[in-house]
């Protein structure tokens, strides 16, 4: 009985992952839309994906405080069902508020990173800052599973705003 009344409060959570529901705005001064994820929150820090009809941006913010990322940082994904790592360089300016960013231009062909986010679930990233001390963020199963179907949907409809 136990059992039962405690995977009826997870129902809510399993709800949120089958959603596809994008944050549309649209800027008052210039007309042109944005539309995002919405922060996923992970193991150490949450990340959020946003596209305009330019750039599709995927930010990162690490929980542990102090991080200071800049041009020279890197990212090293993992993603299961893959062997290989992915790794890339801080797009965004230089920060100590541990945001790091992953910049694309928005158009209609997906870059490889993109494509991996909308087919392979990230097993864990490694952040490395401009003090070269890491930072590992782990993603379990229930995330990557929404972080795959939150990415396909924006990358998806980014294409719409060209």
């Amino acid at each position: 009985m136990k059992k039962i009344i405690g995977l009826l409060f997870l129902l809510p959570l399993f709800g949120t992952a089958q959603d596809c529901k994008l944050i549309r705005e649209t800027d008052p001064f210039t007309k042109e839309i944005k539309i995002s994820t919405g922060f996923i929150f992970v193991d150490g820090g949450s990340l959020t994906i946003d596209a305009d009809k330019k750039e599709v941006l995927v930010l990162f913010s690490i929980n542990d405080a102090g991080r200071c990322f800049d041009n020279n940082s890197t990212a090293i994904i993992m993603f299961e069902g893959l062997k290989s790592k992915t790794s890339s360089r801080n797009g965004g300016t230089m920060n100590c508020e541990g945001l790091f960013q992953f910049v694309f231009r928005n158009t209609t062909s997906t870059t490889t990173l993109l494509q991996r986010l909308m087919t392979y679930k990230i097993a864990s990233i490694i952040f490395t800052d401009s003090n070269k001390k890491e930072t590992t963020l782990t993603v379990r199963p229930l995330e990557q599973t929404l972080i795959m179907k939150m990415a396909t949907c924006l990358i998806n409809e980014s294409k719409t705003l060209l």
